[in-house]
């Protein structure tokens, strides 16, 4: 899956931006990113919302445990890859029908935390459980929310293109060369709202997330990390 978003909707993150520019490298654009994903997936899905957002997901080699899924409703667009374990009381929690899925079930879940402020976001994925990682783009409010389950089960990987759009993939091969060294590993357990400004962990949600520069043969420019101690807030 892969979602693209220009900088009118997420200013790329500081600490790729900086290690992208400790060692440069070669970098392709958004479109070129998304031209690439389709020719390497014949079957893929690509759309393209409004001047500044392209979405692309394909069932191609996808994991039967992890399913990818994509829906929107009421302007609001979700990629979804992974499958959860409570689905079935999550479900019953939202008042969703039984047929619902996950990314259903995500998308009712990002409503009910935009609709019933202040709702804490950490709430929200926190209850999630299972392995999942989801991009949701909110088109009413011009809102990106993307999060990861707290184990990585599911890999997601963000970069910033040649002309500053912020990507999201669960293929890491198709950011490199892409996003150049301003790639790194979505942090497991963290969600990035740009509702909320930045990334968090959302079991540890006062805890400061510090990128730590990669070494120079490594894909990567940053590997980012949740400072302190675990303390699990979602749940309480």
């Amino acid at each position: 899956m892969l979602g693209v978003f220009s900088s009118a909707i997420v200013s790329p993150p500081d600490e790729l931006v900086a290690a992208g520019c400790r060692t440069p490298s070669p970098k392709i654009t958004a479109d070129a990113l998304v031209k690439r994903f389709l020719d390497n997936n014949s079957s893929a899905v690509s759309m393209q919302i409004g001047d500044h957002v392209q979405f692309a997901y394909s069932h191609q080699n996808e994991s039967a445990l992890q399913p990818r899924s994509f829906a929107v409703k009421d302007e609001i667009f979700c990629l979804f890859e992974g499958a959860l374990d409570n689905l079935g009381s999550l479900k019953q929690q939202y008042g969703l029908a039984k047929s619902a899925n996950e990314v259903i079930l995500v998308i009712e879940a990002y409503k009910a935390l935009r609709d019933r402020a202040p709702y804490p976001p950490n709430h929200v994925v926190g209850h999630l459980s299972g392995s999942f990682a989801f991009i949701v783009y909110d088109k009413s409010t011009s809102t990106l929310f993307v999060a990861s389950d707290q184990f990585g089960k599911v890999p997601l990987y963000w970069g910033i293109t040649a002309d500053g759009h912020v990507a999201f993939a669960d293929n890491a091969d198709l950011l490199k060369g892409a996003c150049g060294k301003s790639l790194a590993s979505f942090p497991q357990g963290c969600f990035f709202s740009t509702a909320v400004g930045e990334l968090r962990s959302y079991e540890n949600p006062k805890n400061k997330i510090t990128a730590v520069p990669a070494k120079e043969e490594e894909i990567w420019g940053a590997t980012f990390k949740v400072e302190g101690p675990a303390v699990v807030a979602a749940t309480e």
